[in-house]
């Protein structure tokens, strides 16, 4: 029940993110919306506010937005494919911009609930390289191998891409004073290069706030190093999850509490934004290719012929789709659950 209820908030909240985008942004440029709808299949609720239909449908599991001569003809003058070019431009990009607009919303409120590191030593670990050169509780990290520190990712960064077999010089800040440690990093069990500091935590709003941009900026660099494994052939559908594995995922989350909930929540919003961009069929990203090529050319590409391009990549989605579901059934071992 757990999972359910925290599945049907997560994608409830990343769906509709995406859609208002879409929906703000196409009455900011005039285009006519017929409907704006929360929930998907049966009509719950239904209310009509000027031309905008308003309703809620029994699927808690998303939303849409209908739009005027978005799918099909029309000839009125406020449909979807009668506004210029950079209009629907910016209509389409919306919605990804909502999901990144919500990781950063989401992931500020986790890094207040968390706390966000600081460059400041909270303890060294017992026999671990710091703790044995004297680095101290208090002590606030400088630089590293010469290198200035503004945080406590630049810390991870540094100690993470250095030769764990070359001697490090850390400069800390104490009582006013500066001093050099010369320490020999360690690996530790999941392989990770360190030298055994914890940092305090800093709660406050304006923290918080940089937290969720740095955790955002940090999850979509995650997105491009993944772009860049599927180019070098390292990526393989047991790499991906569909709606089975993200269900699990967030059920998995909800066991630990809301805070962990909103931290996926924060991801999954950064991958639907992320991967909707792509100039793939029948994603945002295509969308957005054709209507720079209208521009480009001066009139629009053959609305059948787009739209058949669209069909053939919202089928290969749906066989890509399946084939995952099917990879996370075998791997989380659902059916005998």
């Amino acid at each position: 029940m757990l999972t359910a209820i925290a599945a049907v908030f997560v994608f409830l909240m990343v769906i509709l993110f995406h859609e208002f985008g879409h929906f703000i942004i196409a009455k900011a440029v005039g285009i006519k919306v017929n409907e704006f709808s929360i929930g998907m299949g049966p009509k719950i609720f239904q209310r009509e506010k000027g031309e905008t239909k308003y309703s809620v449908r029994a699927l808690p599991i998303g939303g849409y937005v209908s739009m005027e001569g978005e799918d099909e003809n029309s000839n009125d003058p406020r449909s979807f494919n009668k506004v210029p070019a950079i209009s629907r431009i910016a209509v389409v990009v919306a919605g990804a911009t909502m999901n990144f607009i919500l990781a950063i919303l989401v992931l500020s409120i986790v890094s207040f609930n968390i706390g966000m590191p600081t460059t400041t030593v909270l303890e060294t670990l017992e026999g671990s390289p710091a703790e044995n050169v004297g680095i101290k509780n208090g002590d606030v990290i400088l630089n590293i191998n010469d290198k200035h520190i503004r945080n406590w990712d630049s810390i991870v960064n540094e100690i993470n891409n250095s030769n764990p077999d070359e001697d490090m010089k850390v400069t800390v800040l104490r009582n006013g004073d500066t001093k050099d440690f010369i320490l020999r990093p360690e690996i530790s069990k999941d392989n990770r290069v360190i030298i055994g500091i914890v940092p305090t935590s800093q709660k406050s709003f304006i923290s918080s706030i940089k937290g969720g941009f740095q955790k955002t900026g940090s999850m979509l660099m995650l997105m491009f190093d993944f772009i860049k494994m599927v180019f070098r052939g390292k990526v393989s559908t047991k790499d991906l999850s569909g709606p089975v594995g993200v269900i699990y995922t967030i059920g998995e989350a909800a066991k630990y509490g809301f805070t962990n909930i909103l931290y996926l929540m924060g991801f999954i919003s950064i991958n639907l934004g992320f991967f909707n961009l792509l100039p793939l069929p029948a994603l945002d990203g295509s969308r957005i290719v054709f209507l720079f090529l209208e521009i480009v050319r001066g009139k629009a590409i053959d609305p059948e012929k787009e739209g058949f391009i669209h069909f053939v990549g919202f089928i290969l989605l749906i066989l890509l789709m399946l084939t995952v579901t099917y990879s996370d059934i075998i791997r989380f071992n659902i059916l005998r659950r």
